[in-house]
């Protein structure tokens, strides 16, 4: 067990370093595990010390937030097309969140509003504009995009844990009474059961579809009102 050290004694830690190891105890035991005498333990110093990195518990958890948009940030799209770049953004998110369960509570109840996330909105959003965007529906489409992968993220980690498939137990589905529910039983014998995975694709483009409209949209030159009643 390393020694304990007084406040201000570890030399070398960082917030950096305290955000990363409050990412692996959450990882390892849980959000209820988390405080910062059990994160001070788990650093080898006083509670006191990690004060001087993190203003408070919820500036720890806000941090812990920042760890997962950081490591996915979205690029900036000028080397690429906003859509692709919007797609690895969205599948990277997803694979993040699924890799760090624990955390999306967090990520779910506490807006990202840290330097450095803010930090990582502005950028996309100067992307998304020379996409041709306007910056309020930027924001729209970012807003849009995040909130659809976190619930995609919550809802495969609930069912991960009651046990259920990423299917969703289409077999449950094939037995329905074809003639009391024709349409639902025709659509689960059309095809193989789409998957989670594949329907957070279909969901995604059909989304991405709709923004290049809005995109395409704002890049019409304005008609006066006479000129637009013609």
């Amino acid at each position: 067990m390393p020694a304990r050290r007084m406040r201000g004694q570890r030399a070398g830690l960082t917030r950096q370093a305290v955000l990363e190891a409050g990412l692996a105890l959450v990882d390892r035991e849980g959000l209820q595990a988390l405080s910062m005498r059990s994160l001070g333990s788990e650093l080898g110093v006083e509670a006191m010390t990690l004060y001087n990195h993190v203003s408070n518990k919820d500036a720890l958890l806000d941090g812990l937030v920042e760890q997962i948009i950081v490591s996915v940030a979205p690029p900036r799209l000028e080397a690429s097309t906003w859509r692709a770049g919007l797609r690895d953004f969205a599948h990277a998110f997803l694979a993040a969140l699924l890799a760090h369960p624990n955390v999306i509570p967090l990520v779910v109840s506490r807006p990202a509003t840290t330097s450095l996330n803010l930090r990582v909105m502005e950028s996309a959003l100067e992307s998304l504009r020379a996409a041709g965007f306007p910056v309020h529906r930027a924001l729209d489409v970012l807003y849009s995009v995040t909130g659809f992968v976190v619930g995609h993220a919550a809802t495969m980690t609930v069912q991960h844990a009651s046990g259920q498939e990423a299917h969703d137990r289409p077999e449950l589905l094939l037995e329905v009474d074809a003639e009391e529910f024709p349409l639902l039983s025709a659509a689960m014998r059309a095809s193989p059961p789409a998957g989670a995975q594949n329907r957070f694709d279909f969901a995604l483009e059909a989304m991405l579809t709709g923004f290049e409209a809005t995109r395409t949209s704002a890049q019409e030159p304005c008609r006066t009102a006479p000129e637009a009643r013609r």
